[in-house]
């Protein structure tokens, strides 16, 4: 197995078991300004996850992929995380 696909979905797994936990914990404190804020908290998880795949993922093809092909793929994840931070 591609450890750098192993890892990306480790990764993705342990991102889907926050999400869930904190779903549970919103459950269990049943108030909203509550829930607002473990809500918040998870505002992080999410970029950080694509952050952290994708570098996994860009590196494991960096050995296959050209230069030009690379900095679109930079450009790209730059267009989405300033999509996703912006407000």
């Amino acid at each position: 197995m591609d450890k750098a696909a192993f890892s990306m979905a480790m990764l993705r797994i342990l991102s889907g078991s926050i999400e869930l936990t904190a779903a549970l914990v919103m459950l269990r404190l049943n108030d909203v300004q509550k829930a607002l804020a473990v809500n918040s908290m998870l505002a992080l998880v999410g970029p950080l996850v694509l952050i952290s795949t994708t570098t996994i993922g860009l590196v494991g093809l960096a050995d296959k992929l050209s230069p030009s092909k690379f900095l679109w793929i930079l450009a790209g994840v730059g267009c989405l995380l300033i999509g996703i931070l912006r407000k």
